[in-house]
């Protein structure tokens, strides 16, 4: 119990340096320092500050997927209505996930190879969800059945999603489009839509 508190403690505090000065400009001193925990401490629950700074981002990704899961997992939506609540609270939930984006930028600059594998375990999950919510449509007659075609179909609208968190996040547009989502939700179900 005491073990679990200490490691939230250090997460939490992690979050916050990591998420207001980035990776490289957060030392696990400060990040010890700030959670009132000797640095041994820090070393006892992880390893190094790529393994803090990797948990740091699979706890926002965590967040996001209990989020998504939510809307896939209601039986009260129909498939049309989850993809438009799904694009809209995964863009909210991303702009919240700092860390995240920073794993994102430094695919531009440095590249952080230790958070590829959560990114790709991601890219993969959502996969899954989103061809649940397909075939939900496919069932209720407002989606064509894409046959053998639907794998490629949800790679593309994976990268859709990953492409607009250039624009959204790294260059802080979430705003400006935020009003636009349902729009951008709705072009995507009438694609769905066509045979």
């Amino acid at each position: 119990m005491i073990i679990d508190k200490t490691e939230n403690k250090i997460i939490s505090v992690a979050t916050q340096l990591f998420g207001k000065y980035g990776f490289n400009k957060t030392s696990m001193n400060e990040i010890a320092r700030v959670a009132r925990k000797a640095k041994g401490s820090l070393y006892y629950h992880f390893a190094s500050k790529e393994e803090l700074y990797t948990k740091v981002v699979a706890t926002e990704i965590q967040n996001l997927k209990d989020n998504l899961l939510i809307i896939v997992n209601n039986i009260e939506l129909t498939a049309d209505k989850k993809i438009v609540d799904y694009m809209i609270k995964r863009m909210e939930i991303m702009h919240l996930a700092v860390n995240y984006h920073d794993s994102i930028k430094a695919d531009f600059f440095e590249h952080f190879e230790f958070v590829d594998n959560l990114r790709h375990d991601l890219d993969n999950w959502e996969q899954v969800q989103l061809k649940s919510i397909i075939n939900q449509g496919i069932k209720e007659g407002v989606f064509a059945n894409y046959k053998g075609k639907l794998d490629v179909l949800l790679n593309m609208i994976v990268m859709v999603l990953k492409g607009l968190e250039i624009p959204f996040f790294i260059q802080d547009k979430y705003d400006e489009f935020k009003p636009h989502f349902e729009y951008l939700s709705s072009v995507l179900i009438k694609g769905l839509a066509y045979d």
